[in-house]
């Protein structure tokens, strides 16, 4: 018989015997202080792999600093993961590091590939790994672990909903009750973790060999066995404490730069193409209504009175009211309580949002007293057929906004539209981009220079001796 090719992904794990009945129910709050920091490290594995996916198509090489992170990312996740349900196999705790602990139950080594193809890296990851996403989506469930801590809550979920996590319960329910860990569940559940590992490498450009369409189960794969008396890499990382927390800062800062920059673009393209003709962003909806009247929600203004620029912030506030049904229409706006003593015994629906009649509050009633035209509170008002228009002059109080049919009858529907000027959105988009600019660099320099002494280290160790060569 053939030995399988030794993939350089290389995925160990013993089972832990033995093993507590009941720790696997708590291990959740357990592990939580580790879900917490890998939530942090993932973001930084993100924007870590961003950064070789530009070194490997540039030269051709991942660059070995940024090669030890995420392989020691991958590392303590698996501890993290084997501790937990993904395997349940040990009750040792996970220990907070990069680093390779030897005697730890699961290991993890990801052979340093000298050349990486500049083609490769640019579909690799997403068009040639499709099929595999398939089959990890189904041992992972939900689509792949490392592609969802990516880009989803960081909840760290590998195990949930896939036949990892069914095998584990499983497993963790005949612990309970036995006291033992079924053996050709643990060895079924490694070859599925082995899977999801190997890809996940491959995704993160780690390496170029194509994953294989096989489940290698048991503790061990073909092979030499890592050797356990002594670190993968004996000689010290290069990532200390404080450069893993300047990386992952520093991918916090780029992240929050993004969202920023992003809020920035659609700032100025909302100032810059949105606008109508006399200058308003403005938005419209149809209201209908078997009552008497629609009004708005009440609307609190404050500090309009006491800052000189606060109108020069919103600028010109327009209402606008079109009747559909050829009846004249009344659009006007009063103080809250005015126009509740108004309606007060009159049917009519309050708008719940800017959403027409999808979301209205029935207010039972009558017929109102008077038209309301005649009613004497309205601060603006317009009333006839076709488009009303009113300018609102932004003022301190609660505002309500009514519309109705000019003779008070009953059944509204009208198309209804509100805008403002808000000149001051392009200095916004302004701030936003220079608020953005200023955290991408400071980001960006945080990784910079936890990079550079991170490599400036790596560069500067002895080199390791031919039996550790293979697995540094």
């Amino acid at each position: 018989m053939t030995t399988p090719r030794t993939y350089p992904v290389r995925v160990e794990a013993r089972l832990d015997e033995p093993l507590s009945r009941g720790l696997w129910l708590v291990k959740w709050l357990l592990a939580f202080p580790h879900y917490v920091l890998l939530a942090f490290l993932w973001i930084a594995y993100v924007f870590v792999t961003i950064f070789a996916f530009f070194a490997i198509l540039a030269t051709g090489r991942y660059p070995r600093a940024l090669f030890e992170f995420t392989v020691g990312v991958l590392r303590w996740s698996w501890r993290v993961h084997y501790y937990s349900y993904a395997a349940l196999g040990t009750d040792r705790y996970p220990p907070f590091t990069l680093a390779d602990v030897p005697d730890y139950p699961a290991r993890l080594d990801i052979a340093y590939p000298e050349h990486l193809s500049r083609g490769l890296v640019l579909v690799k990851w997403w068009l040639l790994a499709i099929p595999h996403y398939i089959v990890v989506g189904l041992f992972a469930g939900g689509g792949t672990w490392f592609a969802g801590r990516a880009s989803s809550d960081n909840n760290f979920d590998w195990a949930a909903g896939g036949l990892v996590g069914i095998l584990v319960l499983v497993a963790g329910i005949v612990l309970l009750f036995t006291g033992k860990y079924p053996k050709p569940i643990f060895e079924f559940v490694l070859g599925m973790d082995r899977w999801v590992l190997r890809v996940a490498a491959y995704a993160s450009l780690m390496t170029d060999e194509y994953p294989p369409f096989r489940l290698d189960m048991g503790a061990t794969e073909a092979g030499p066995e890592l050797p356990h008396e002594q670190p993968i890499a004996p000689r010290p990382l290069g990532w200390t404490a404080g450069r893993i927390t300047a990386v992952v800062i520093g991918a916090v800062l780029v992240l929050f730069s993004m969202g920023l920059l992003t809020g920035g673009g659609a700032t100025l393209w909302a100032d810059r193409t949105q606008r109508d003709a006399d200058g308003y962003l403005s938005g419209s909806t149809s209201i209908t209504s078997g009552g008497y009247a629609v009004a708005s929600d009440p609307l609190q203004v404050r500090g309009a009175s006491d800052a000189p620029n606060f109108a020069k912030v919103v600028g010109d506030v327009r209402i606008r009211a079109t009747g559909t049904d050829g009846r004249p229409v009344f659009v006007g706006i009063g103080r809250t309580d005015a126009v509740s003593q108004y309606l007060a015994a009159t049917e009519y629906a309050t708008l719940n949002g800017f959403d027409g009649s999808a979301n209205q509050t029935i207010n039972p009633g009558g017929a109102p007293a008077m038209p309301p035209g005649d009613a004497g509170i309205w601060l603006v008002q317009a009333s006839g057929t076709g488009t009303q228009t009113l300018s609102w002059p932004v003022q301190d109080g609660q505002w309500t906004a009514v519309v109705m049919n000019a003779d008070g009858s009953r059944g509204i529907s009208v198309r209804a539209e509100a805008g403002a000027t808000v000149p001051v959105l392009g200095w916004v988009a302004t701030g936003l981009f220079i608020a953005g600019a200023l955290l991408l660099a400071a980001g960006a320099l945080l990784i910079g220079l936890a990079v550079h002494r991170a490599a400036r280290d790596t560069g500067s160790r002895p080199s390791p001796t031919p039996d550790q060569a293979s697995h540094v």
